[in-house]
C-alpha cells in the first residue's frame, strides 16, 4: 500500500453498514497514514449489520450536514443492504455524493454502495460493478455493469463484495495518489 500520509478519506455510512466494507478500508487507510472520517447523517455511533444480526458499532467523526467535499481526497461508500438504502433517503447524504462526484476526486463504492451513485445520478454512461442483486438498478440508471472484482472508470471505483476488499482498497489508494500527482503537476 502506498504511503497515504497527508490524505483525507471520508467514509459515508449509517446504521446497517456491512462491517468489513467499512472497517477494512478504514483500517487499511489509517495504517497507510491517511486521516479517515466516518461521515453520517446520524451522530454518536452507527451499528453494523454482520451476517444475520446487528454487529458492533463505530463512532461517527463528522455529521454529513457539516462535512465539506473540499476537506477530503476520496469518498468511500460501503455497502450492506440496509446502509445505502437508508442513506439514499437522506438528502444531505445524496447531495454529498453528488457534490463529491462533481469534484473529479476519487469516489469508491462497494457491494450495495453503488445505490448511492444511482440516487445521486452520477453513474449514467459509467462502467461499474456491484453486488449482483443491484445490477438491474445500475443498468436502469444508465451504467455499464460488469462482473469483475474492481471496475475503475476514471476516478470512479466500484467492487462487488467483501471478497474484493484487498483489490478495492488498492485501487482506491492508486486513484488517490494518481489524482494528487495530476493536481500537483497542473
Amino acid at each position: 500500500m502506498q504511503d497515504l500520509n497527508g490524505y483525507r478519506v471520508a467514509i459515508l455510512a449509517t446504521d446497517g453498514y456491512e462491517r468489513s466494507e467499512l472497517m477494512t478500508p478504514r483500517g487499511t487507510f489509517r495504517e497507510a497514514g491517511a486521516a479517515v472520517d466516518v461521515v453520517s447523517p446520524k451522530s454518536g455511533e452507527i451499528r453494523s449489520w454482520d451476517q444475520t444480526d446487528w454487529g458492533d458499532t463505530v463512532p461517527v467523526d463528522r455529521d454529513v450536514a457539516g462535512a465539506s467535499v473540499d476537506d477530503y481526497d476520496v469518498l468511500v461508500l460501503p455497502g450492506g443492504q440496509i446502509n445505502p438504502d437508508k442513506l439514499r433517503l437522506e438528502p444531505k447524504a445524496v447531495g454529498f455524493v453528488a457534490d463529491f462526484a462533481a469534484t473529479g476526486k476519487p469516489l469508491a463504492a462497494i457491494c450495495h454502495g453503488p445505490w448511492m451513485l444511482v440516487e445521486a445520478d452520477v453513474i449514467r454512461g459509467r462502467a461499474v460493478t456491484s453486488y449482483p442483486s443491484i445490477r438491474t438498478d445500475l443498468v436502469n440508471a444508465g451504467a455499464e455493469w460488469t462482473d469483475q472484482p474492481v471496475v475503475t472508470d476514471g476516478t470512479l471505483i466500484t467492487s462487488r463484495n467483501p471478497g474484493d476488499l484487498a483489490a478495492f482498497c488498492a485501487a482506491i489508494a492508486d486513484a488517490v495518489t494518481e489524482s494528487a500527482a495530476v493536481k500537483r503537476s497542473a
